[in-house]
């Protein structure tokens, strides 16, 4: 560190220090402005654009209620463009219209749509325990199976345990049926849930 024997010294060095490096200062702090005006730029789009994204989900919500071909073709819109949570929620609904309808393979593809659109693994796996049950339902068995393999979490053990034994009974594989809900009873299934598959089970002995 350098002494100085005066004031004037010490202003001296100072001139000389902002005059060495006095534009790499100044393109530091331009730099580091735009840097700070960019990040609140971006945090506030970022704001906005979910702000926007949760207003479009409502309202794509309240057109799938209104029950209307034109309503519904606006939701379908909305679910198409936005891949991200809301657009995969918003695909969830239009299933669940679908399948009340009977309309399954539409069903089927909003909820492939959904799947894509989102990250989120609890998400990911509603979505992919409802297109196992419309799976077995269209008898793609080994979609179903296939499907059910993706599921993460323990959570959804016993409910993926019931499909499955849905799935390989539909393909008259009994013994895997079998095996599938014993595997479901152990897994702390809801205790109606628990009861139905070991009906299920005893209904095979029949």
């Amino acid at each position: 560190m350098e002494i100085y024997e005066n004031d004037n010294e010490q202003v001296d060095a100072l001139k000389r220090f902002f005059a060495e490096n006095g534009k790499a200062l100044a393109v530091g702090v331009i730099l580091g402005i735009g840097a700070l005006v960019g990040w609140r730029y971006w945090n506030n789009h970022q704001i906005e654009t979910a702000r926007s994204a949760s207003q479009g989900y409502e309202n794509a919500i309240t057109a799938i209620r209104a029950d209307k071909p034109e309503t519904l073709t606006a939701a379908e819109k909305f679910a198409a463009e936005n891949k991200n949570t809301y657009g995969a929620l918003a695909s969830l609904e239009l299933a669940q219209q679908y399948v009340e309808r009977n309309e399954l393979e539409k069903a089927s593809a909003q909820l492939q749509q959904g799947l894509a659109a989102t990250s989120d693994e609890n998400l990911k796996g509603m979505i992919n325990i409802r297109l196992a049950r419309i799976q077995v339902q269209l008898k793609q068995q080994d979609a179903a199976l296939k499907t059910l393999d993706s599921v993460k979490g323990d959570g959804w053990a016993a409910i993926v345990a019931d499909l499955r034994g849905e799935a390989l009974l539909s393909k008259g594989d009994k013994q895997g049926a079998r095996t599938a809900w014993e595997n479901g009873v152990k897994n702390n299934a809801s205790p109606a849930l628990s009861e139905m598959m070991q009906m299920k089970i005893n209904n095979l002995s029949i």
